[in-house]
């Protein structure tokens, strides 16, 4: 009999790759079966081309503002008659679309979102096992019963076109880069917001000891909104380090940054849905966590080789039990002062030689 899946994961744009990896496994195990998967509009690109999901249902903002649209949507999902609703999100919104979804299988967290919605709960432990990272393994908790001939692959993925990657290579050239002749990398400039962003004194050194080092072209990741914050740490960055920035490959949407870094050779800087996007290419990842972050909860596949995450506490350990997380998050700009770029100088200088050999 043919299974009816839905995966719930309304969230931002790292959050849905990493749960594509759930549609993955699913529909691997199950070739038969209808794979669903319910995002925020915003963030399809990163799961355009995916062979392993059937239908992507989008949850709109309209749903949030107006409680009779919402309703009107849970009525939508109820006469898809699904089997089996699985939902990483774990928050009301997902909890309520996962009870009223009516599926014999709802399953979610223990003690996250509503637990009425959920007929079978599964652990969200706080301390990663693996090098996969609790992302990951808490993603793994909620599918692996469902797992029975395969092995489990907890890899997300970006799946391009070969006509994606090679439309690129003359954007490249239109920029002065010869993707045949010369490295390029990425450096995730700026956070999400500026409380998840490294200061910009600090992130202009790290930038002038890459190029000052380092025989390769850099690209900046931000957002059209942040051109001026880019623009203000070009500006402070020495003149050999200008010649090596391409200040404006930027892509005019999220598919194209990821076309972009394709052609990158790694990705360096804060962390973020453009480090996911690195990852799921297979591109070595060097990332810099706010101090208010769990890095326990967002490194992943860190492996101290090809991945790499610094956090405040790899080198201040007591500041982890002096501050609770709100003071971090209160005071993030004290405390990422402490965050300098000569403690983990020497890290990225090993990840970098590591990860740029020709």
């Amino acid at each position: 009999m043919q299974k009816n899946i839905l995966v719930v994961q309304q969230k931002m744009i790292g959050d849905v790759l990493i749960s594509s990896m759930i549609c993955e496994n699913l529909k691997k195990e199950y070739p038969d079966a209808q794979v669903d998967y319910l995002v925020n509009s915003f963030t399809t690109p990163v799961i355009q081309n995916n062979p392993y999901i059937d239908n992507v249902i989008l949850f709109e903002d309209k749903f949030r503002a107006n409680y009779i649209s919402f309703f009107k949507f849970l009525l939508q999902i109820r006469r898809k008659k699904y089997d089996i609703v699985i939902d990483p999100y774990a928050k009301l919104e997902s909890s309520l679309i996962t009870l009223f979804s009516g599926a014999p299988k709802r399953i979610g967290y223990q003690n996250k979102g509503l637990g009425i919605a959920y007929n079978q709960k599964e652990k969200h432990h706080s301390k990663p096992k693996s090098y996969y990272g609790l992302a990951i393994e808490r993603r793994i908790n909620l599918f692996e019963k469902l797992i029975k001939k395969n092995t489990i692959d907890p890899f997300p993925k970006l799946h391009l076109l070969n006509s994606e990657k090679e439309e690129m290579i003359p954007v490249f050239k239109q920029y002065g880069i010869d993707l045949a002749s010369e490295k390029v990398i990425m450096i995730s400039i700026l956070g999400s917001e500026v409380s998840k962003t490294y200061p910009e004194d600090y992130m202009v050194k790290l930038i002038d000891f890459v190029a000052e080092n380092y025989a390769v072209k850099i690209l900046f990741n931000y957002t059209p909104k942040q051109q001026k914050e880019a623009h203000s740490i070009y500006n402070k960055c020495n003149e050999k380090t200008k010649q090596r920035i391409v200040l404006d490959l930027i892509g005019s949407d999220l598919r194209s940054f990821i076309k972009i870094m394709y052609h990158c050779s790694l990705i360096i800087g804060n962390d973020g849905g453009a480090v996911n996007i690195a990852k799921a290419l297979k591109k070595p990842s060097f990332t810099i966590f706010s101090p208010w972050i769990k890095k326990e909860n967002w490194s992943i596949f860190e492996d101290g080789t090809t991945h790499i995450g610094v956090h405040l506490f790899d080198f201040y350990p007591e500041l982890k039990k002096q501050f609770e997380l709100k003071k971090l998050k209160e005071e993030y700009s004290n405390f990422y002062l402490k965050l300098k770029p000569e403690l983990f100088s020497d890290k990225l200088n090993t990840f970098l030689n590591q990860n740029l050999k020709s």
